[in-house]
């Protein structure tokens, strides 16, 4: 990593390197010019060479008697000349320097980040090809798992030798990664075997320093570095060509970084130091001495040979027969097997030291493959704890966590002997939420951890501080802040973010949850969800998901869908309550922040999660439907305290889910509600005519749900809107048996409204009048009967003289009509998402106004009426009169546009009505290209044909309205063509103008023919090009609406089931009487000081808290067995069952694996008996032929069987003879 050249001035003052002080003379040397130290004599300074007394007196050199220490003169960036690579980071520094300040360099200088990891790899590997399994472990395992947990990789540094060819792999891995952090490599180097060194020397730094690795001469002792490493310590100790200089300073780096943490100031766990030994001489052995004796655990590779293997094969010894004095021999040979060349008895002694500490000891071997490294070394950690306890074992499952290795977990932590308490796990779990790794979060919660105790509010808070900086949802968190309280001013501590303002604008006032302002200024929020989500609220409904215990679960939920962490939500929505209204509000939250999203990819996935919440709620839903109709109902009229009081119905509305509106229970609903309280298999016809024909209420000719007499306030599920305009149903629609209204009361052929049946009467005419499908049709007729009324008003009475009675008429129903639009407005539009209670009992008027805009039709009524105010203000304004006729002209046009709001009841004409809307987007486009193109044509065109024409209104015309008419085919060739054209002349010069046919202007007839191409090339593009393009922009959008049309048609039903529900039974213009009415309500309840009636109860039910509960649960229990179905189709899914195929022949080649291996072990114990049983003939026959023995001795028996087998008892005196001698 480059660093400027000011930032490292002040190294030498605090780095030193060592100088030999005193010489003394290597007894090897023949010439006597050679020092202990490896230096020449004339390269020590004259004060070492003089003490010649001193160095009579000593006789063997020491390191730190006889150096000093002086600033270092070799630091900066390291040039590989001709490598191609990078600059790389060194410095030279004694042995004896502080590992904390070289930490510091390396960390705050040099700007490497801290490791979650250090491997240390040693070996004695000189072969300058490795084994290919070790090549693999190097590249594939120890590299690749640098990269992905964060680590340092630290060797010897040089370009030979194991450090060679750790190199290599980081070079070969780092070319073919394409993303990803780079692999830190890091070269601890003895100085005195630097070839080259003296290029590096610069008292005042290298910036950087050229370096030539490749050097034509080859020097026994010096060694390049490699130049695949990202930096280095050189470190001194006063030698020269002597390798292991290095060993003191290295250990103690590593011992200080095993004690530092991870993560950014040090809030992480220990960092994990792990020695890798890969061969090695005997050399070796006193360096994993001393590492074990620093309590660092080891991994030994064995079948890499070396010392590697002489420990692999001891420890597997001692653990399985035990350290015995009957195995010393053993051992011994193995000492002698391994390093020929050392002392057996030091050696030994060195081994028997390493195995008391065993726990340290890990061994990889070629059989597990390079995949499996990680897992190896996650063992070697767990493995050196060697405790039972929890605690132990904290920072080894943290790192799991940060390698994403939920197996390793399993299989090494979570086995059943480490006693795990909720405590111990939070650390880990705050881990796998911030570092998204859902599998982690299911181990961890799974395990028994307590999800309330764990989310605190500055948990929270620290979950939310790593959102993406890019994202949306950060820069809506920096422009609302935190929650700015006196202690957070006071302790510079950025204040907990704002989640509630964030979701309000995301979600409007109506559908986000709501959160509180602490009272208290030492917390940013509550600890539970009644005060984390939903405030100011004293009612059961909202205490029902902390009394159930999901209050965390929704938090987290929230979290995860702002953060598209998208398995940690759909986990959290799995866990948590409101199944089907928190999928659908997921859906609706993560659509707003797609397009909210400026990156194409962040939005596309927040698309893809929305999609899959919306699977999930109509999945669930239709489970829960076909468990239990009525339950459903009340599902999805129930309100939701987590997403503002919302229903399911409203929130699929906002959320676009038409998917969700196509269901069978949803529709199911709907018609209950559009048919009120008769029966849904009414005929159209029977409808029309009791319409226009009152009595026939009470006859059989209509069929009338039975109500129950003993229905009270428990049946509330479908309770019509009383609040609004008093109008609508009196009594509970609980479906029930459909039978006719004589039936039910009294004996076919008696009068209906006699006796007791007097009361049912009254419901029959109140049920059928307040059905909200027979106020759709007295509106359709009202509205037919005001457009009649208007186009006569218009074609006949519109006079300038007086007003008829006619008129009048129209203006007092345009007045209703008007009446009616405005409590549509003040009331909200549509229920509960504009009129939540708040504390003083209707939300704001400005979002009351805000959901009315949002209609489309809603925008028409207003532009229509407002039209019409303005043409009735032109027509009684004298002078004006003709304005205004004009105006009332176009809006009756509006007006009978605003008819196919009409038509989307229809399931033929609803979904057309939806393609033309959708088709007026690409009239717009191709507008826009035919305009470019005809304004192009109609200007060339107008300056050729007629260069002095000067009228403005000629200009426009010709430029604008005839080339636009000439698509259609009026082309006006006489005035075009010069050869169509009359030759009278119309100026002095004689044959240079003429006149048209028509007359008007001179034409020019200068480059007639230019005028007659563009023309040619106009038709070809604009009738061919673009109105080819046009339809097929409209044969696209007709097939993908068209498609779906059963969705568009049954969303809209929605939209009007929804409207006219909400409506006044009455048509205008005697709507007035209803609105009269509604006034007369207020004032009395303003006058009498009555607080306004709650919220009204648009497609909503209220249930006690124990109603709540027992639907709560009921959903809980339907939502299980829906992700059981789901768990169980997708196991028998194919891509599952090739999973689980290919996971037992994975096993199966394993095994197979074994079986070869233990074929070829008894291959070789095969081998070593048939020796045995020669040996023991060869012994036999020895013996038979011995004059010891009498003669005329029993022979020994032949052995039976194969050849060389005795199994006879004297072959077994004969061996214990043998053995005895």
């Amino acid at each position: 990593m480059v660093v400027s050249e000011k930032d490292q001035r002040w190294i030498p003052k605090i780095f030193k390197k060592k100088i030999c002080t005193t010489f003394i003379v290597d007894l090897s040397d023949p010439g006597g010019t050679l020092c202990q130290c490896g230096h020449h004599r004339s390269a020590h300074p004259s004060v070492a060479v003089e003490d010649a007394f001193g160095a009579a007196v000593v006789t063997v050199w020491d390191g730190d008697a006889h150096t000093t220490e002086k600033p270092t003169d070799a630091y900066g960036d390291l040039d590989f000349l001709g490598s191609g690579r990078k600059v790389s980071n060194f410095l030279r520094l004694s042995d004896r320097t502080d590992p904390a300040a070289a930490y510091s360099l390396v960390t705050r200088t040099w700007g490497f980040r801290p490791p979650n990891l250090v491997v240390s790899v040693l070996g004695g590997s000189r072969a300058p090809i490795l084994q290919t399994w070790l090549q693999d472990l190097l590249r594939r395992g120890l590299v690749r798992a640098a990269q992905s947990t964060g680590a340092w990789i630290v060797t010897g540094g040089l370009h030979r030798g194991i450090g060679r060819h750790v190199g290599v792999a980081v070079r070969d891995h780092q070319t073919a990664s394409t993303g990803g952090s780079n692999v830190v490599a890091m070269g601890v180097v003895p100085w005195g075997v630097v070839r080259n060194r003296e290029t590096l020397i610069n008292t005042q730094g290298s910036f950087p320093a050229r370096y030539p690795w490749r050097s034509k001469s080859e020097e026994r002792e010096q060694f390049p570095l490699d130049y695949n490493y990202s930096a280095f310590f050189l470190v001194d100790d006063g030698t020269h060509g002597r390798l292991g200089g290095e060993n003191r300073f290295r250990l103690n780096f590593e011992s200080y970084i095993a004690r530092q943490k991870t993560g950014v100031g040090g809030a992480g766990i220990d960092i994990p130091v792990l020695l890798l030994l890969i061969d090695g001489d005997e050399k070796m052995l006193k360096r994993i001495e001393n590492a074990t004796e620093a309590q660092l655990p080891c991994l030994l590779v064995a079948g890499s040979g070396g010392a590697a293997d002489c420990l692999a094969e001891t420890l597997e010894d001692t653990l399985a027969l035990g350290s015995g004095g009957s195995r010393r021999g053993e051992a011994q040979d193995r000492i002698r097997r391994f390093f020929p060349k050392g002392d057996p008895e030091v050696l030994q002694a060195q081994v028997e030291r390493i195995m008391t500490r065993k726990e340290l000891l890990t061994v990889y071997s070629s059989e597990d493959g390079p995949e499996e490294f990680e897992t190896i070394v996650l063992k070697a950690l767990v493995k050196a704890c060697g405790s039972s306890e929890a605690s132990a074992y904290l920072d080894e499952l943290r790192l799991a966590v940060a390698w994403n290795r939920v197996d390793i977990a399993q299989s090494e932590l979570f086995r059943g002997d480490i006693q795990w308490r909720s405590v111990h796990l939070e650390a880990s779990l705050l881990d796998a939420l911030l570092n998204d790794r859902p599998e982690f979060v299911r181990l961890l919660i799974s395990r028994g951890l307590s999800l309330g105790h764990f989310l605190t509010p500055a948990c929270l808070a620290q979950l939310y501080s790593v959102t993406p900086p890019n994202s949306v949802v950060h820069s809506l968190l920096s422009a609302g802040g935190g929650t700015k309280t006196p202690a957070s001013k006071g302790s510079g501590k950025a204040p907990p973010p704002d989640i509630g303002h964030v979701l309000k604008l995301l979600l409007g006032e109506m559908c986000a949850p709501r959160y509180q302002v602490s009272v208290d200024p030492h917390a940013g929020l509550s600890r539970h969800e009644s005060m984390l989500l939903l405030s100011g609220r004293a009612t059961s409904e909202t205490r029902l998901d902390a009394v159930l215990g999901q209050a965390p679960w929704s938090d987290l939920l929230l979290w995860a869908l702002l953060l598209n962490r998208a398995q940690m939500a759909l986990y959290f929505w799995e866990m948590g309550s409101n199944a089907v209204a928190s999928a659908l509000g997921a859906c609706l939250l993560l659509r707003v922040l797609a397009r909210s999203e400026s990156e194409a990819e962040e939005a596309e996935r927040r698309k893809d999660l929305a999609t899959k919440f919306e699977a999930l709620g109509i999945g669930l839903f239709s489970q829960c439907y076909r468990s239990n109709e009525t339950w459903a109902a009340r599902l999805l009229l129930r309100r939701c305290p987590l997403w503002g009081d919302a229903t399911c119905l409203q929130l699929a509305m906002q959320a676009d889910a038409r998917a969700f509106f196509a269901q069978d229970g949803v529709q199911s609903l709907l018609t209950q509600k559009w048919w009120g309280e008769m029966d849904s298999t009414t005929p159209i016809w029977a409808l029309v005519l009791t319409f226009f024909c009152p009595p026939l209420i009470y006859t059989n000719l209509l069929t009338f749900r039975r109500s129950k007499e003993e229905s009270t306030e428990k049946d509330l599920e479908f309770v019509r809107d009383k609040g609004v305009n008093g109008e609508g149903l009196v009594g509970p629609a609980d479906p029930t048996e459909k039978v006719p209204l004589g039936v039910s009361s009294q004996p076919r052929g008696s009068g209906c409204c006699g006796g007791r049946s007097l009361g049912l009467c009254l419901r029959r005419w109140s049920h059928f009048w307040g059905a909200p499908v027979t106020a759709f049709m007295g509106n359709v007729v009202s509205y037919l009967l005001f457009l009649l009324l208007f186009a006569r008003v218009l074609l006949i009475d519109f006079q300038p003289e007086a007003v008829s009675t006619l008129e009048l008429l129209l203006y007092f129903w345009a007045f209703t009509l008007l009446c009616e639009e405005v409590r549509q407005g003040l009331g909200g539009g549509w229920g509960s998402l504009a009129t939540r209670a708040h504390s003083h009992g209707q939300a704001p008027l400005r979002r009351r106004l805000q959901f009315y805009l949002a209609d489309t039709w809603n925008q028409c009524d207003l532009v229509a009426l407002t039209f019409f105010l303005l043409g009735v203000g032109c027509r009684l304004t004298r002078g004006l009169y003709d304005f205004g006729r004009m105006v009332l002209c176009l809006d009756f046009m509006v007006f009978t546009l605003r008819l196919l709001h009409i038509f989307t009841v229809n399931k033929q004409l609803g979904p057309k009505i939806v393609i033309v809307s959708k088709m007026m987007k690409d009239v717009f486009f191709f507008l826009f290209f035919l305009g470019v193109w005809l304004v192009a044509y109609g200007v060339a065109t107008e300056g050729l044909l007629r260069p002095q024409n000067r009228y403005l209104s000629d200009i426009l015309r010709r430029v604008f309205y005839r080339p636009y008419l000439q698509i259609f085919g009026q082309i006006p060739q006489e005035e075009m063509d010069m050869i169509l054209m009359k030759s009278n002349n119309c100026t002095s010069e004689e044959g240079f103008w003429e006149t048209t046919l028509t007359g008007g202007s001179c034409v020019s007839m200068y480059a007639n023919w230019l005028v007659i191409m563009l023309l040619v090339v106009f038709l070809l593009v604009a009738n061919i090009l673009l109105v080819n393009l046009l339809i097929a922009m409209f044969s696209y959008t007709f097939g993908k609406v068209q498609g779906n049309s059963d969705l568009y048609w049954k969303a809209q039903r929605y939209s009007l089931i929804r409207e006219f529900h909400s409506r006044p039974a009455l048509a205008p213009p005697f709507i007035i009487i209803s609105h009269v009415r509604l006034i007369i309500r207020r004032l009395r309840r303003h006058h009498s000081r009555i607080p306004d009636s709650p919220d009204p109860k648009h497609f909503r039910v209220d249930l006690p808290e124990g109603a709540e509960r027992e639907l709560l649960t009921w959903e809980s229990v339907q939502k299980e067995n829906f992700l059981l179905a789901r768990a169980r189709d997708k196991r028998e899914s194919d891509s599952e069952r090739l999973k689980r195929t290919s996971q037992k022949v994975d096993t199966a080649l394993k095994q197979l694996g074994q079986l070869r291996q233990f074929e070829e072990r008894l291959k070789g114990l095969e081998k070593e008996v048939r020796h045995c049983s020669r040996v023991l003939n060869w012994m036999a026959e020895a013996m038979s032929r011995s004059p010891m023995l009498p003669p005329g001795g029993t022979p020994p028996p032949t052995p039976p069987g194969l050849k060389g087998q005795c199994v006879e008892p004297s072959c077994v005196s004969v061996v214990a003879v043998t053995s005895s001698n």
